[in-house]
């Protein structure tokens, strides 16, 4: 069983975790040296692109993690044909909730037509459409913490502030959650699915900042309007679409449980102990 990763990041490094004690090869992309250096550590095998010629005859398995711009999708304008011209076990295809767009807080799940708002939204929604042309399966990542990437940083840092947006939630899902949907996919593939990766609770982002505080025995960051925060244009586009997200899928086609249901739990293992180590000792 050889995967083919491109753009191998913080959650194809997840889902890599898992499979690697299976006996599985990783054949996996970076754009940096260093990472491909860092990533060699790991038992994958790193490879420089854009740049190298991917190994795509050798593959088995094909998870994309790589960004759609103005043009479209990047890997398959590159090697569309040679990907179409596979027959792959396996297909993924990771996206985001954000085509869905704002839906003043009301939910949406899978069969909820994506109605973007916004350009990159836009350009996610066209890239998943030629990705389920080729039997890809889609996953829709809701916003992503674990090791190394969370509230903690920020609370620690002295910098955090609660931006209090009345009515404003955000789906969440810890990057473990993550590496088990993809590996049950893998599991029993169903080319062509599409599937919201996310927890059981979208919450206030105040809600989860204020309760990483309490965890670490710091008073609550102090509480900013929305509309007297400094962000950048990015940040500040996320707080533009309100949505609550459903994963009933994940559980009813993929037999998933989740090890992280909600935040509580996700940052109960993620909270520093005073060595300043994650629990879950990474």
């Amino acid at each position: 069983m050889i995967l083919l990763s491109v753009g191998h990041g913080y959650s194809a490094q997840a889902l890599a975790r898992v499979l690697l004690p299976q006996g599985w090869r990783i054949i996996a992309t970076t754009r940096s040296a260093s990472k491909a250096a860092a990533l060699a550590e790991t038992g994958v095998e790193p490879l420089l692109w854009p740049g190298a010629d991917l190994p795509v005859e050798q593959a088995t398995h094909l998870l994309s993690s790589v960004a759609p711009d103005a043009e479209g999708d990047p890997l398959l304008r590159a090697l569309g044909p040679r990907i179409a011209a596979r027959p792959w076990g396996w297909i993924g295809y990771l996206s985001t909730v954000g085509v869905y767009g704002d839906t003043g807080g009301a939910w949406v799940d899978e069969d909820t037509p994506p109605d973007p708002g916004t350009r990159r939204g836009a350009e996610r929604a066209a890239a998943e459409q030629e990705w389920l042309r080729l039997g890809a399966q889609v996953f829709r990542l809701a916003g992503i913490y674990g090791p190394g990437r969370g509230p903690f940083e920020k609370v620690l840092s002295g910098q955090a502030r609660r931006i209090i947006k009345p009515g404003q939630v955000f789906s969440r899902i810890h990057v473990e959650d993550i590496a088990q949907v993809l590996a049950a996919s893998i599991a029993r593939p169903d080319p062509g699915r599409i599937y919201n990766v996310c927890d059981d609770e979208p919450a206030p982002p105040e809600d989860v900042l204020a309760h990483a505080a309490a965890l670490l025995g710091l008073p609550p960051p102090p509480e900013v309007a929305f509309e007297e925060a400094e962000m950048s244009p990015m940040a500040r586009s996320f707080y533009a679409a309100n949505r609550r997200v459903r994963n009933d899928r994940i559980k009813q086609e993929l037999d998933v449980r989740l090890r992280y249901p909600d935040y509580r739990a996700g940052l109960a293992a993620l909270s520093p102990d005073p060595a300043g180590r994650s629990r879950t000792g990474r």
